[in-house]
């Protein structure tokens, strides 16, 4: 069984990506916004990703 990819409504901290992307890979989401902000460190598109995510995954 895999589990979809949304929003959920009972832990978000701003929008709810990361621990929607938690519960999709099985992280805690602790975890994943760890890796979030840790990841916002190296250069790259995190923060533009991450409000693409906001507006494409689904709420529960």
């Amino acid at each position: 069984m895999t589990r979809r990819l949304s929003r959920p409504r009972d832990d978000r901290w701003i929008a709810g990506v990361c621990s929607g992307l938690a519960r999709r890979f099985g992280l805690s989401s602790g975890v994943m916004r760890l890796i979030f902000v840790l990841s916002c460190l190296l250069p790259g598109p995190q923060f533009l990703i991450y409000l693409i995510l906001w507006i494409m995954m689904p709420s529960e």
